[in-house]
Order: C-alpha cells, then sequence, then structure tokens
C-alpha cells in the first residue's frame, strides 16, 4: 500500500513561477507584469489544491501460471478528497503484456471512493517474474498541481514451460528395484510374457502354462518380465546461450526439459536434475507431483552465468547420480566441456542419452571475408563433438524446436541398433 507523494507544478502554473524568478533576477518590471495573471491562477490554485492521499493496492490471481496463459491482476484505488484525474500505468517486465487495452488507465474519482482497473495480463516467456509496480499521479481541478508516486508492491509470478507433444520416453538399460511402468529385462513376478522352464518344486501353480504341459507331456510354467522404476537424471547445458529474435536455445532446453521430466514421473519413475554450466546445481530425484514442481521450479532459475571457478561432475553428490541411473542431456553442443561431463559420466558406467538443441538455424552464415568458412569449420566442430559422443556409445538425438518425439526416436532407433551390434 502506497500513498501519494509530494505536489508538483506543472503546465500554465510552472510558466508564471518562471517568469516571476526571471523578472527578479534580470531586474526587468514588465516580464513580472506579463506573468502576474499566471502568478494569480498558480495562488488560487495552490490555494485550493489538497493532497488527495490516495492508497493502492495491487493484487494478482495466482503465482504460478504457464507461458501464453492469460490470468488476471487487479488494482484498487481509494481517495480521501475529490480528484480530477487519477492517471495510472502498470508498469510490467519485458515479456508480460496487457493482453486487451492498454496498461496506462485514466479515471475520475470522487469523496471517499474506491475504484478498481482490472486487467489481463500474459507472459510471453517461462521465468520468474516481479509484478505490482505502479505509476500513479493525480491532479487537481484546474490541472495546476501533480502528485506522482511509484507504487512497490513485489507479487513473485513463476510461468511455467509450455507442454510440448512427447508421447514416449527413452527406455533404460537397467531398471531399479522398485515397482514402476517400465519392463524390466530380467525375469521375475510381472504381467508380460518372457519364455517358458520345466516346472520345478516352489512354482506357483497358476504360472503352470496348461497347454504347453499338454503338448511336452511334462509340466511347463511360464517367465514373465516384472514391471520396475527406472532413475532418470536430466543434465541440462547452460554453459551458452544462442538468441534470435524470439527464439532462445537455453529457454527451448528448459522447455523440452520440463516436458521429459513430466513424462517420467507420470510413469512412477524417480527424476533428478543437473544444471550444467557456470554454476553447479543440482536436485535429488524423487517423484511424485511435488518433485515435478520442485524441478521446474529449479528450472526456472537456470541461466548463463560466467565463473571463474571451474566445479566437474565429480563435485557432485553421490546420491545425485544413483546407480543404474538413465542421465539424458540437453545441449546445443557448444561447450566442449559438457561434452567432457557426458564422457566421464559414460566412462562411469552410467546409461547416457544426449538431445541437441540445434542452434545451427539460429546463426546467420555470413558473406564477408572469412565469415563463411569460420560458418563451415563451426559446423565441423559440432560434427566432431557429436562423434565424440557416438564413439563412446551415447546416444544424441537432433531437436530444432519442431516435434520432440523426432529427437527422442532417433535416440531409441540408435540405442536399439547399438544394443543389437554388440550382441
Amino acid at each position: 500500500m502506497t500513498r501519494s507523494g509530494s505536489p508538483r507544478i506543472e503546465g500554465y502554473a510552472a510558466l508564471a513561477a518562471v517568469g516571476l524568478v526571471a523578472a527578479l533576477a534580470l531586474r526587468r518590471p514588465e516580464i513580472a507584469i506579463l506573468a502576474a495573471p499566471f502568478a494569480m491562477v498558480l495562488a488560487i490554485g495552490l490555494r485550493v489544491a489538497h493532497d488527495p492521499r490516495l492508497t493502492v493496492e495491487i493484487e494478482v490471481d495466482r503465482d504460478r501460471t504457464v507461458e501464453w496463459t492469460e490470468f488476471a491482476a487487479t488494482a484498487r484505488v481509494r481517495s480521501r478528497a475529490p480528484v480530477d484525474r487519477v492517471e495510472l500505468l502498470l508498469d510490467l517486465p519485458d515479456d508480460v503484456a496487457v493482453v486487451d487495452g492498454d496498461a496506462a488507465r485514466a479515471f475520475r474519482l470522487e469523496p471517499e471512493d474506491e475504484r478498481e482497473v482490472s486487467y489481463t495480463l500474459r507472459c510471453g516467456r517461462w521465468g520468474v517474474f516481479d509484478l505490482g509496480a505502479v505509476e500513479v499521479r493525480a491532479r487537481d481541478p484546474f490541472r495546476l498541481v501533480a502528485w506522482s508516486r511509484r507504487h512497490e508492491d513485489r507479487h513473485r509470478l513463476r510461468a511455467y514451460p509450455s507442454e510440448l507433444s512427447l508421447r514416449r520416453v527413452l527406455g533404460p538399460v537397467e531398471t531399479q528395484a522398485f515397482t514402476g511402468s517400465e519392463v524390466a529385462r530380467v525375469k521375475g513376478e510381472g504381467i508380460e510374457y518372457a519364455d517358458i522352464r520345466d516346472f520345478v518344486p516352489g512354482d506357483r501353480v497358476r504360472s503352470v502354462n496348461w497347454r504347453a504341459s499338454a503338448r511336452r507331456q511334462t509340466l511347463v510354467v511360464n517367465e514373465r518380465h516384472p514391471e520396475r522404476n527406472t532413475d532418470v537424471v536430466l543434465f541440462l547445458d547452460s554453459f551458452v546461450d544462442v538468441r534470435d529474435g524470439a527464439r532462445s536455445v537455453l529457454e527451448d532446453t528448459v522447455r523440452a526439459a520440463a516436458v521429459v521430466a513430466s513424462r517420467y514421473l507420470e510413469r512412477r519413475d524417480r527424476v533428478g536434475l543437473v544444471g550444467f554450466g557456470g554454476i553447479l546445481r543440482w536436485l535429488q530425484p524423487g517423484m511424485g507431483v511435488a518433485q515435478r514442481y520442485r524441478l521446474i521450479e529449479t528450472m526456472l532459475e537456470t541461466g548463463v552465468q560466467p565463473t571463474y571457478a571451474w566445479a566437474d561432475v565429480t563435485r557432485l553428490p553421490a546420491r545425485i547420480l544413483p546407480p543404474k541411473a538413465l542421465v539424458i542431456a540437453l545441449t546445443p553442443l557448444l561447450d566442449p566441456r559438457f561434452v567432457s561431463a557426458l564422457e566421464d559420466l559414460r566412462a562411469r558406467r552410467f546409461d547416457v542419452a544426449a538431445v541437441e538443441v540445434d542452434p545451427v538455424p539460429l546463426v546467420e552464415p555470413g558473406e564477408h571475408g572469412v565469415e563463411p568458412l569460420a560458418y563451415r569449420v563451426w559446423l565441423l566442430h559440432r560434427e566432431v563433438l557429436r562423434a565424440r559422443l557416438e564413439r563412446h556409445g551415447i546416444a544424441i538425438g537432433r531437436w530444432s524446436g519442431g516435434e520432440l518425439e523426432l529427437a527422442v526416436e532417433e535416440v531409441r532407433t540408435y540405442r536399439r541398433h547399438a544394443r543389437t551390434a554388440r550382441v
């Protein structure tokens, strides 16, 4: 809540004040005579002008939203005295805009009157925004004096990334011991058929395959694959960002990571997060709705931050990277340090896959001097980084901002053929 500030003389009244000062400074009485009518109006206006003592309150209907989703904000203005004109300007962050109408409003207030001004807002990108800054200006009936004040009532709004289309996710090489939605490769109690074998004492009668037993003239039982859960750790590359207009590689990385985390959590898997860049951030793997909010709100703080103190994956606590965890990296392949970190994880026998958030469409090749040659060398360097990952058995798919399903399918195809080749 903020009250109106100090009065400010403006318009013709300001000219009168300047004329009187000039007459005294230059010792020219004719200037004072010319300014006398304006000075009389100024004196009368200041006599009748009183501080309206405005109070302003800002209310936002939510503290979490999704980018490009509309939400409402309301400004309440009260006055103890009549105000001929109140000007209200809602000061918004760069990526938040008013959907219908204008951020500036003007109206009249009666004594002890209250006016509610409603706004429909929308966030143009994900992130954390501070709302509630308002510029308020009140004018007297003669428009001689204005009272202005900046209202600061911070409302923290978190805009989550919008959902992408992703129906299937990557399966791990090895599953964990808890029940989930992933069919394990080992045999045990489950519903997915695996094989048949001879009956041994201790087998359950309901596992007997009576048709196969009748053909073989001996008892045989069905073996099945159990349903297990997966530990997934998302590796986000925040070393470098490439931006072109409304699109940003780092924003696409966070948007893709959010939908991948949501799909795994829907399968009752445990999901963790490592933000790898200038600052090393991590979140211990967990499951459930609460973990989804923790993951996304941690991603909202992801940004490119330079540092002179380098920390590699050896600084991560052991519980952040559980054994048999599936590590999914989302990277634009712009910094060799991130590639070295993935090679280190692969050398530690982790199951690693990568999705390349392609920055090539955002970079202009250039037409002058050595610019085309430098562009070709840069593309070749990217191919070298991709070859380094594939040489270590790390599947990588390329995503250019369209259907994420295509990049995930590219990774799945590589992993399926690579396993077949090893056999």
